[in-house]
């Protein structure tokens, strides 16, 4: 394992390359982050710029002994600066969460992926306690992922930090902006160890997670959305084992930005759109008439016909708290 010198303090690889362990045997062409500033130090190696495109370390005949080889080349690719001035370009604000406030966006969204998975938020297995949707009275524009105060936290794609500080709902809070307008804010961290500006890579290590701001207990709350637009995550990323993004290119209706459309306790029943065809036609509604019976409530009505209970109580001009009667006629929206 090669050491590095950072800002006068030492780290090893395995700070920005977590999912390394001490004896984890490198392959060929594996890409490692590492600083621009690098001093490789515990293994007595030299280390030099070979040429425009590569460093090349060469390792002493006694350390060496076994390899096939005593130099190492490692090419050096220049960062894409177009993608950088392209996401800053428009609404880049580093002191507010949501610079979108009072933007009128329009539906259906298209959101497009390079890659077909993400890094885990964190290293161990996800479990889910609490699911975007309406949860005791109010919306909960997120989802909140387990883990232990002082865990770490990464990054889930390439990007920018746009803000990280201290938010009083959120509490120790980083946002990344994506290189495709996609944003991914990480909530209740007890530790921020990224600032505004700052490019992360996928799985980049940005803070620990704790329990700080509007919390009752250590978790991660995840929340995605683009220009503004609060999106339920389980529409865009697969929490399971494999990390799959759903699709590489997505379509966002508002049923999909409500949190008041599902249910914080259970997970949606999901549609998804990949092209704006199918967005557009989901758009048009089927009515249906349903006849209250013995025992109907409003929720009850809602999961039986996959309708949202805001959605009965717009079309039927009611409220949550009414009463309903039997034989009453209420028209869903299918």
């Amino acid at each position: 394992m090669y050491y590095f010198v950072y800002k006068h303090k030492i780290y090893t690889i395995r700070n920005l390359n977590i999912r390394l362990n001490l004896h984890h045997q490198l392959k060929t062409m594996q890409r490692l982050f590492i600083t621009l500033s690098v001093i490789l130090i515990g293994l007595k190696v030299n280390a030099q710029i070979n040429s425009e495109d590569s460093l090349k370390i060469i390792i002493e005949p006694k350390i060496a002994k076994g390899l096939s080889k005593q130099e190492v080349f490692i090419p050096i690719i220049d960062a894409d600066t177009t993608k950088s001035s392209d996401i800053k370009g428009e609404f880049w604000d580093t002191v507010s969460f949501n610079p979108y406030r009072n933007e009128v966006v329009k539906f259906p969204l298209q959101i497009t992926f390079q890659d077909s998975n993400y890094a885990s938020p964190i290293s161990k297995n996800k479990v889910i306690t609490s699911r975007y949707g309406w949860r005791r009275g109010r919306p909960h524009q997120g989802i909140d992922i387990d883990l232990v105060t002082g865990d770490s936290v990464y990054s889930i794609l390439d990007g920018i930090v746009r803000y990280a500080r201290y938010s009083r709902g959120h509490g120790k809070v980083v946002v990344v902006r994506h290189y495709n307008g996609l944003e991914t804010a990480y909530a209740h961290l007890s530790s921020i160890n990224v600032k505004p500006n700052d490019s992360v890579a996928k799985g980049q290590f940005i803070g620990k997670g704790g329990n700080t701001g509007r919390s009752t207990g250590s978790h991660l709350h995840l929340v995605t959305s683009y220009k503004g637009q609060y999106i339920h995550p389980e529409y865009i990323f697969n929490f399971n084992e494999d990390n799959k993004i759903r699709a590489q290119e997505l379509w966002v209706t508002k049923e999909w930005t409500r949190a008041s459309f599902h249910s914080a306790r259970r997970k949606s029943k999901l549609k998804l759109y990949t092209t704006e065809k199918e967005a557009l036609a989901s758009l048009v509604k089927t009515k249906k008439i349903y006849v209250v019976k013995s025992g109907d409530t409003l929720s009850r009505i809602s999961k039986r016909n996959n309708v949202s209970i805001a959605s009965i109580c717009k079309t039927n001009s009611i409220r949550k708290s009414s009463t309903l009667k039997i034989g009453q006629k209420l028209v869903l929206e299918l």
